[in-house]
């Protein structure tokens, strides 16, 4: 009874030190990507997370940009920037392609004018050629108001 019981809370011992420490790595993750928010952009207070597991996942966000607003949009995985490629579509326009920093060797983040308001999908996924990453996908995106 007592060899039963140890090896059960030796079992949930390790699920909880392995989820603990990918919290641990994801935050790490969303620290580094909120560095580029240094210049007055506000977060719009969501962390986008996402594990990818391999280099043929996509990580979908669903968002909506307000109008008359400057949005950064920042995507990060692993310790170094350009391991995640992002791109930003309009679903309104039948999931139009309205950005993708891919064309930007990767750049870990972007800045937007939105004239009016926009609902949208920010697609992510493990760059094939970049430097190892972790798999965790992080976006964040930040705001400040137009005058």
């Amino acid at each position: 009874m007592k060899k039963g019981f140890l090896k059960l809370v030796l079992v949930i011992s390790g699920f909880i030190i392995v989820n603990s420490s990918s919290a641990q790595m994801t935050d790490t993750i969303a620290s580094i990507c909120a560095k580029h928010f240094q210049e007055h952009f506000i977060s719009d207070g969501q962390q986008y997370r996402a594990l990818l597991m391999n280099t043929d996942e996509v990580a979908e966000f669903h968002v909506t940009l307000y109008g008359n607003t400057l949005y950064r949009i920042a995507a990060c995985s692993g310790l170094q920037n350009g391991n995640l490629i992002f791109s930003l579509y309009d679903t309104d326009a039948k999931e139009n392609l309205l950005f993708t920093n891919q064309d930007y060797k990767n750049a870990s983040y972007w800045d937007f004018k939105v004239n009016s308001t926009l609902d949208c999908v920010i697609k992510a996924k493990l760059d094939v050629d970049g430097a190892l990453s972790s798999g965790r996908a992080v976006v964040l995106i930040g705001f400040k108001q137009l005058k």
